[in-house]
């Protein structure tokens, strides 16, 4: 990592070639370490992150991706031997520091997981869950929540006459995209995605796609895929993993064409992966 030569340094940093001007960013790794035990999953990461744009995280499986990703909002902590070093900063603020309240992070960066994971309830209830945790109980303000919640997931048109069924009777394209409506319920600022399309079918894929595609510029969104063309599709910015480090880092574009670091190049020609 350099500076840019400017009259202004101060306000950029470089990622393989890429500046992110400072007042956009939004979560920063700062020399950050993640532990099971002995073993370093995630080796010394330094990584800026803008806001309200597309970034997606790639390598092969096993080089800590989604336990970084999982980091961001200390779904880690779940884990008796996780323990982090360094700073992992949102707002300015480092997310381990004692006075991090976890559950008010966490309603603040949602996260999708690779497999949909809908409550065993109903549509209705599912989305109402965070907002409930929040404190609202107004039957209206709930209602309106509801809505607006299923149609910036693209779900609304297909469930708004069922919301009291059980929504695991929904296929798993729907369940993934309930899931979405219960994290963007609470209004997050950043929402981490974990291989959200792996378990689903190429046209619910293409439908989360075009949920992604409709939420940037609006929220931050960072995604762990093994697809390439896809990590291509709905990104800006895109870093590759290996073996624990972030290896590279950089406007999606770039790093798919030009990659400067020679793992980045095999991993995305399929040399290995």
């Amino acid at each position: 990592m350099g500076s840019i030569n400017s009259a202004d340094n101060r306000k950029f940093q470089v990622k393989s070639g890429s500046a992110i001007p400072k007042k956009d960013v939004e979560l920063s790794a700062k020399n950050f370490s993640v532990f099971y035990g002995l073993n370093e999953a995630v080796k010394n990461v330094e990584i800026d992150i803008s806001k309200e744009i597309v970034t997606a995280i790639i390598g092969p499986s096993g080089c800590g991706k989604s336990t970084f990703l999982r980091a961001i909002n200390r779904m880690n902590d779940l884990i008796p031997s996780v323990n982090v070093k360094g700073e992992l900063n949102f707002e300015g603020r480092n997310i381990y520091s004692g006075e991090t309240d976890v559950i008010s992070l966490r309603q603040r960066i949602g996260m999708v997981f690779q497999k949909p994971n809908p409550f065993p309830k109903s549509i209705f209830d599912n989305v109402a869950y965070g907002p409930r945790l929040k404190g609202i109980s107004e039957k209206d303000i709930l209602n309106e929540i509801i809505e607006s919640s299923l149609k910036r997931a693209a779900l609304w048109d297909e469930v708004k006459d069922r919301l009291k069924s059980n929504a695991m009777g929904l296929s798993g394209g729907q369940q993934q995209r309930l899931c979405m409506a219960r994290a963007l319920a609470v209004d997050p600022q950043i929402l981490l995605m974990d291989e959200p399309t792996s378990a689903l079918d190429p046209r619910s894929s293409a439908r989360i796609e075009d949920l992604i595609d409709e939420l940037r510029r609006k929220i931050t969104i960072i995604i762990v895929t093994h697809n390439m063309q896809q990590a291509a599709r709905v990104s800006d910015y895109t870093g590759f993993f290996y073996e624990g480090s972030l290896i590279e880092f950089g406007e999606t574009g770039k790093l798919f064409t030009m990659p400067s670091d020679k793992h980045t190049e095999d991993y995305i020609t399929g040399r290995f992966g």
